[in-house]
């Protein structure tokens, strides 16, 4: 499979007459990981909704495979559908199935293939996840990250070119999380999907994706390379990636500007952005992630009409300042970034002499290979 374009412009959604945005306008490259930020409340789980038709917007578009979901016929709707592969924040899986019925249940619904070609590409996700062991499982014999893992395995059966998360990372413990991150930048780099992400885990959103969105106050404050906006010196960017109270973000979305301006004012000079993170290659076997050549082309047009601080933050990032990543030769000549500081499997970096806490396997007697997150005991 391989990803296609998302093309939003101007999309507007309300519940009766409370507005929840207004002309949101973004594209979802091909094949690139992005994630969607912003306050609880702001709508990231609505728009996700919006795109794939549950919800129907009151203005704009929404164009997939050169279709307008807002204004196609119910069959275009339901073939486009079969496009995307959702993770939901539980897993919405079936309590009464085991995990293997779980996993299979699209393929039996939607395809004509027989129940050993069905168990064949089962046990191939599951494989992919990290699942192997625990298919006759129910949902409720599992822990909470083995759900999230059913749920990604099934999003992924049909193969599709779309895959949406909604907050993959609720509920999970940060040791978890960080095996998630890594597995979802594995897939990616295995299926060359395009993937969009709902989170508020602000690690996530630094060192997973290739764009970034930060919907605020009903509109789309920014999207674009993570570069671009891990760079940003917009006032809401800086607070929501700092984690701070002061700033233009309250307890209920928006402040009172004077309030916002008193607390700045008792806050003195506050930190800009925290110094950019290199973000996770796929693990040692897989293959090199497309996306992160096309994301550096798109940056590398852009970067002149940034702000000079920006442009020495992307400069550092990628080794041509002090700190940060750097851009190096692949064994295919072409360049990728190289994780220099990572405590995530995954890490490009020679981990031979590494002690081994720093990257440990996920099972004790058995190794992980190349890409695969095998069960650990305290998971099954």
């Amino acid at each position: 499979m391989t990803g296609v374009e998302v093309k939003v412009e101007g999309l507007t959604k309300s519940f009766g007459r409370a507005n929840i945005w207004s002309d949101v306008s973004l594209t979802l490259p091909p094949g690139e990981v992005s994630v969607l930020l912003g306050p609880s409340g702001t709508g990231k789980s609505v728009f996700l909704k919006t795109l794939i038709g549950l919800l129907k917007p009151e203005q704009g578009s929404i164009v997939i495979d050169g279709v307008d979901l807002v204004r196609c016929s119910e069959a275009e709707l339901y073939e486009v559908r079969k496009l995307f592969g959702v993770l939901f924040q539980d897993g919405a899986l079936f309590g009464s199935m085991n995990l293997v019925d779980n996993i299979a249940f699209p393929l039996r619904e939607h395809t004509r293939k027989s129940e050993t070609q069905i168990r064949d590409i089962v046990a191939e996700k599951m494989e992919m996840v990290g699942l192997q062991g625990a298919e006759g499982k129910l949902p409720g014999e599992i822990s909470g990250g083995m759900r999230k893992r059913a749920g990604l395995a099934r999003a992924l059966v049909l193969d599709p070119q779309i895959v949406l998360f909604d907050e993959p990372d609720s509920g999970l413990d940060p040791v978890r999380t960080a095996y998630l991150n890594q597995l979802i930048i594995d897939l990616n780099a295995q299926t060359d999907a395009t993937f969009l992400i709902v989170t508020h885990d602000i690690n996530s959103a630094q060192t997973v994706p290739d764009n970034i969105g930060l919907l605020y106050r009903k509109h789309l404050a920014m999207f674009g390379p993570r570069e671009v906006l891990l760079s940003s010196d917009e006032p809401v960017v800086a607070q929501f990636l700092n984690g701070r109270r002061e700033g233009p973000i309250g307890m209920s979305e928006e402040k009172d500007a004077a309030q916002a301006a008193r607390e700045m004012e008792e806050a003195g000079e506050l930190e800009g952005l925290p110094p950019m993170k290199p973000q996770l290659a796929a693990s040692p076997g897989m293959p090199d992630r497309a996306a992160v050549h096309r994301r550096r082309e798109r940056v590398d047009a852009m970067l002149h009409e940034l702000p000079p601080a920006a442009q020495r933050a992307i400069r550092e990032s990628r080794g041509e300042g002090e700190q940060g990543s750097a851009w190096g030769p692949v064994s295919d000549g072409s360049t990728r970034e190289v994780a220099r500081e990572s405590g995530y499997p995954g890490d490009t970096a020679d981990t031979d002499d590494r002690p081994t806490d720093i990257h440990p396997r996920i099972t004790d007697d058995t190794p992980a290979p190349p890409g695969r997150h095998q069960l650990s005991d305290d998971d099954r």
